[in-house]
């Protein structure tokens, strides 16, 4: 089967593996992202392959999602976890490995979608090789990142990063910003050049919001007069995971019997995430905490909107986000959102309208506004129902897709020839006219020069 003929598309994402458990090491939104995009896209009809990288033997190579919606793992360095500003050595073995797999299977992807700045490397080559045309989505921008934290932290790819990230901006078919505020950062940090698109990120509207509260927390043990406060995400420093723990411990609820603090996202002993987990863990000891929060651990895609409903407020206190898919699956599940008053969280939590937005790494704001929250049950219920709302009319993952779906259409259509020899005429005449001028002008100089010189009189 040749992919000429026939809607496909590869969604390209070398270090968040589509098909993996969320809540692993690095697995997170934009793992989800890729995995319910390419899901949506199948349903219209698209033949959608999504290719990682293999990270051990005992992965499957292929992970059949529906009909024509599969994960495809490819070999790119050692088979074992690399973290992923170690992984750029191994993408000309990822790039190799796809056109391998076309080859082999008689397809040539007309059109990829990069996911992260890694996967973009990978698609501006295969446009050099093949002439694929590239969607591009970011998920986070390095001249935003290295901004939140300390000099001695940033990665030593950190200068590779950059460079790449500026140069699919400016080369790229198409840019997908999932927020104005993701595309203003483009614009001011990255470059002016390419063309920029806003589509947002999307949520299962279906199962986010399919159980209520009091149910919720029956299946979960909780205490229907509980005060509960819930994280879920990824335990990095950059996700403010601190800033949300020492806000808690200021709650005017603190010394209630009332109060609960629940912790979602998985770790592995020794990784990275791991030793933030303990960091944490040290912090809520020191505070006296312990008793009431729960390290919940990985959350599956089962029981995550269990843990959404069961909460009063949802905690999103990331130092930056380009978007905030937390913020939206809470919103769906009926459950107000306090954030960092940064990037896309900007755009999806309406301040005061759908919850509360607070400065990142202020910890008295982000007490004052968990306390605005809890305290106020008449005002949490409207702002629950004001965010499933929002999400009704904005995030829904079939609404994400039909747009992308829009979007590669237009760029796989052949461009029409009498486009071809309009810009074609237009351009040569533009050299005409730069020509022309440039000689008009060098003979005005010519003439002027000529001028000045001295008369000489013959004797």
């Amino acid at each position: 089967m040749n992919s000429t003929t026939e809607k496909r598309i590869a969604l390209i994402s070398v270090h968040g593996d589509p098909a993996i458990e969320i809540g692993k090491e690095e697995a997170g939104g934009q793992n989800v992202y890729v995995r319910y995009v390419g899901e949506a896209l199948a349903r219209l009809g698209w033949q959608v392959d999504m290719f990682t990288r293999k990270v051990s033997l005992e992965q499957d190579s292929i992970v059949e999602h529906s009909d024509n919606c599969r994960t495809i793992r490819l070999k790119a360095g050692c088979l074992e976890f690399v973290p992923r500003d170690e992984i750029f050595e191994y993408l000309p073995e990822f790039v190799d490995n796809f056109r391998k797999f076309q080859v082999e299977n008689d397809i040539t992807y007309q059109l990829v979608h990069t996911n992260y700045w890694l996967s973009s490397w990978v698609g501006m080559e295969l446009n050099k090789i093949q002439e694929s045309k590239q969607v591009h989505t970011y998920h986070s921008l390095g001249a935003v990142k290295y901004n939140t934290i300390e000099k001695e932290n940033i990665p030593l790819i950190a200068s590779v990063r950059l460079a790449v990230e500026k140069e699919v901006l400016e080369i790229a078919e198409r840019i997908v910003a999932t927020s104005p505020q993701e595309k203003e950062h483009m614009r001011s940090l990255v470059s002016t050049k390419g063309n920029i698109d806003i589509i947002p990120c999307g949520t299962d509207i279906q199962r986010f919001g399919s159980i209520a509260r009091e149910a919720a927390r029956d299946e979960l043990g909780i205490d229907k007069e509980a005060k509960v406060v819930l994280y879920v995400g990824r335990f990095d420093p950059r996700k403010g995971i601190e800033t949300l723990v020492r806000a808690v411990n200021e709650s005017g609820l603190r010394d209630s019997n009332n109060l609960q603090l629940i912790i979602g996202g998985g770790s592995t002993p020794g990784n990275s995430d791991g030793i933030e987990r303990d960091r944490i863990e040290q912090i809520v000891n020191e505070l006296g905490m312990s008793d009431f929060t729960t390290f919940a651990g990985r959350l599956s895609q089962d029981v995550l909107p269990t843990y959404y409903a069961a909460a009063d407020v949802c905690v999103v206190p990331s130092h930056y986000e380009p978007f905030g898919l937390v913020a939206i699956e809470a919103m769906a599940s009926g459950t107000p959102v306090v954030a960092s008053d940064v990037g896309g969280l900007q755009f999806t939590v309406v301040d005061e309208e759908t919850g509360l937005l607070a400065p990142p790494q202020d910890v008295d704001a982000f007490a004052s506004a968990i306390d605005r929250i809890l305290l106020n049950p008449e005002w949490r219920d409207e702002l629950a129902k004001a965010g499933r709302k929002r999400v009704e009319n904005k995030f829904s993952w079939d609404g994400v897709a039909n747009q992308l779906s829009e979007l590669y259409t237009q760029l796989l259509q052949p461009q029409p020839l009498a486009s071809t020899a309009k810009e074609l005429v237009q351009s040569t005449a533009e050299l005409v006219q730069s020509t022309a001028k440039e000689l008009v002008q060098s003979t005005a100089e010519l003439v002027q020069s000529t001028l000045k010189q001295p008369v000489l009189v013959a004797k």
